[in-house]
């Protein structure tokens, strides 16, 4: 360690005051940082992309660091105009945002919410910490999204709701999902973590439900460190849904001059972000095109390259969902078997490029067994948890993304074990 000062300038890098970081600075700091490890290409790099600095430092100017205040309300503006909901509200996590969505849907002790079982852990969280019962079911062997005939098969008289998660930023069969939901009185909630700037037949991922939650952590296109925010479509969800954020009392009413006082009201929690995470993000979602502009072209430069792999049965491709538009969220190949996926990640983690799996199924996790159900087999989803693993995605990723091909197409051609 006392050869390499790469520690030293990363944080100088850091600190130093600027008015806009470019690419070039971005790469800079990026390799300082890695110079001190074996990793050349990781599988994700938070970047700066716009005027994050200029807005954190406007953000302390201001005086207000505590949530709500000037960047907080940009942010839900943007978000709302991105997503053509009725409402947007910036919270701390898209945890946050489902847990809010759970407390909306007013659910009880005994109540299920039909889910699928390849997502992250608190999706089913939510609806646990409400005492409500995660009901898990198989996805689209193609799209890898929840299967609305599998969703269909496992209403029952105690089924309250529908949670879709847009895999991989594609969103889910959403009018399908709809007139499950309607035909017996659930509420349809969507997933989608992944999904910002994506649509469904020309709409907007989080306008396609009665709630939608996103996530802005740092792996996501567009990031904040953590963050997240709740949309809404329906009008009778939006004034409940700012208590619940405001630790169930109607402070947001008061500083809008409604009430002459504020007071607690409903249950709730402390789901707002800080003003210098608001700061961040809001000069992220200025840069949301061009984020999701480049990384699409990422997508697409895997898509092409792989193709011959695929047309030979070596591995297989995403397939994107009809009437769909991504946001070049995540790449993903599946090989035949386990082994041969664990082979890839090893052969490339060698050559210093980290190639994750994704998700451990919730079916068959220690708190899925204890706390939900699964509706029938999984047979789609455990094949998937077994071969599946994610090439490294992220806005700067640049020409490094040929090293990451180049390896892939190695492991192959030396025999792909």
């Amino acid at each position: 360690m006392r050869n390499s000062p790469a520690p030293q300038a990363a944080f100088h890098l850091l600190i130093r005051p600027a008015r806009d970081y470019s690419d070039r600075r971005t790469v800079e700091l990026e390799k300082a940082v890695l110079a001190v490890t074996s990793i050349k290409v990781p599988f994700n790099r938070p970047s700066f992309v716009g005027q994050e600095l200029r807005w954190v430092t406007d953000a302390i100017e201001r005086g207000q660091l505590s949530g709500d205040g000037h960047f907080t309300q940009l942010c839900n503006q943007q978000i709302k105009e991105t997503t053509g909901a009725r409402a947007a509200l910036l919270t701390h996590s898209c945890t946050a945002a489902l847990e809010m969505a759970a407390i909306l849907c007013n659910l009880e002790p005994g109540d299920e919410v039909i889910m699928p079982s390849f997502t992250f852990v608190s999706t089913a969280n939510a609806v646990v910490l409400r005492g409500a019962v995660p009901v898990f079911v198989d996805i689209d062997p193609l799209t890898l999204n929840i299967d609305p005939a599998r969703v269909s098969a496992a209403v029952t008289g105690k089924t309250r709701a529908i949670i879709a998660v847009h895999y991989a930023g594609f969103p889910a069969d959403m009018d399908a999902l709809a007139e499950i939901a309607l035909a017996h009185d659930l509420v349809l909630i969507e997933d989608a973590a992944q999904a910002y700037g994506s649509t469904y037949k020309g709409r907007p991922a989080g306008s396609l439900g009665d709630m939608a939650a996103f996530s802005f952590h740092e792996t996501k296109n567009i990031i904040s460190g953590e963050g997240g925010a709740l949309t809404l479509t329906r009008p009778d969800l939006v004034d409940r849904a700012e208590i619940i954020r405001e630790k169930g009392t109607n402070r947001s009413r008061f500083f809008r001059g409604q009430v002459d006082k504020y007071t607690w009201v409903d249950i709730g929690s402390s789901f707002l972000p800080g003003e210098l995470i608001a700061a961040f993000l809001h000069g992220q979602l200025e840069m949301e095109p061009e984020i999701r502009r480049r990384r699409c072209g990422q997508f697409d430069r895997y898509m092409a390259a792989f193709a011959d792999l695929a047309a030979e049965g070596a591995v297989a491709l995403p397939v994107i969902p009809a009437q769909t538009t991504g946001n070049g969220h995540m790449f993903y190949l599946r090989l035949p078997d386990q082994q041969r996926r664990d082979a890839l990640i090893s052969y490339l983690k060698e050559r210093g490029i980290i190639a994750p799996f994704h998700y451990v199924p919730l079916h068959s996790a220690p708190a899925g067994l204890k706390y939900g159900r699964a509706a029938g087999d999984l047979p789609v989803t455990d094949n998937t948890s077994d071969c599946l693993l994610r090439l490294p995605m992220f806005y700067s990723l640049g020409d490094q993304i040929e090293e990451v091909i180049s390896a892939v197409t190695a492991f192959f051609r030396s025999g792909g074990r």
